[in-house]
């Protein structure tokens, strides 16, 4: 019998493979086509498995109880502490002015730079002089069931117009936004977050390369061809090397929102999570799993690229698992 063939793993649109800078991601582009902040972030919690009823029309099981996994994401409200200011140059967007407000205790462990408050000054601001205001936010841990007491402060994109943009900072300065006010269930996000690390890794976990024959020479574990004989000074850069593993920022996009709640218990197991702390505030059930260790930031905005055959109809769950976690 033929041996076992194996395609290389490892897709070459994620190169190169090095450790992101920092645990909490950063997110480049925002839809611009509902008014109000386009993302939200929270901590992930786990996983389980919900029930509900199918509602596509085309499917074999349409009508019927069907069930699924299901990413448990907590998501205490975020605090806007600020606006961001761009004006377009011949480089492109770039931050000409900062509006901050007055700073808390919190706040201070992440950046001490951020205490002054210049919160005055948003009644001078005409917004048609800017290409484009972005939000300051921060996260409030200490309301979550999250074991710290610094929070991640970051930018997130706002939609509708530039004005419709400055109405909502100058709206919404200083305070608190849910979940619920930003995202519906039923909806599409795409879910942004920092994978989990798995250190150095050799060529054949980290591509999937089949092991060489037991008789090979010098290496088992190692890729059997390192490039053409002529040339050997220059290695070409696809081939798999034993290199950083996992830590890295990816983008999933479209995964269904399937619940937003408040009631905690719903989702708490008997004998608590895994590594993690019961969920105390608001949370969100996304379909599927989500990149990141938990208890890490994750990041989710409105749809760049909407799938067609989403309705962004809620969904009728008949039940949520919270069978306890083996530890």
């Amino acid at each position: 019998m033929p041996g076992r063939k194996s395609p290389r793993h490892g897709s070459m649109q994620f190169w190169p493979r090095v450790r992101a800078k920092r645990i909490y991601p950063r997110v480049r582009s925002w839809s611009r086509k509902d008014a109000g902040l386009a993302g939200f972030a929270g901590y992930k919690v786990g996983m389980t498995h919900v029930s509900f009823m199918d509602p596509r029309k085309n499917s074999l099981t349409k009508g019927m109880e069907v069930s699924c996994a299901v990413t448990i994401i907590e998501c205490p409200s975020i605090k806007i502490i600020g606006a961001s200011l761009y004006k377009q140059d011949s480089y492109g967007l770039k931050c000409s002015s900062k509006v901050m407000t007055k700073s808390d205790k919190f706040r201070e462990r992440r950046a001490s730079k951020l205490k002054k408050s210049n919160e005055d000054n948003i009644t001078k601001i005409n917004p048609a002089d800017y290409a484009d205001i972005r939000a300051i936010v921060q996260l409030q841990p200490h309301i979550a069931g999250i074991a710290k007491k610094t929070p991640e402060i970051f930018e997130i994109g706002l939609g509708g117009s530039i004005t419709d943009k400055f109405n909502f900072i100058k709206d919404k300065l200083s305070k608190e936004v849910a979940v619920s006010d930003v995202f519906k269930e039923g909806e599409m996000l795409d879910v942004t977050s920092v994978s989990k690390g798995k250190g150095f890794q050799g060529p054949l976990k980290r591509f999937g390369i089949k092991k060489r024959h037991h008789k090979s020479e010098k290496s088992i574990r190692n890729p059997g061809s390192l490039g053409a004989w002529c040339g050997q000074a220059h290695m070409m850069y696809r081939v798999a090397h034993a290199g950083q593993m996992g830590y890295q920022q990816r983008t999933e996009l479209n995964k269904l929102l399937m619940k937003i709640s408040n009631n905690a218990s719903e989702v708490n197991p008997a004998g608590g999570f895994v590594k993690n702390s019961p969920v105390k505030s608001t949370f969100i059930l996304l379909k599927g799993c989500v990149s990141g260790a938990k208890k890490r930031m994750i990041v989710f905005s409105k749809p760049r690229r909407a799938d067609p055959r989403s309705t962004n109809e809620p969904l009728e769950i008949t039940s949520i698992s919270t069978i306890s976690q083996q530890r």
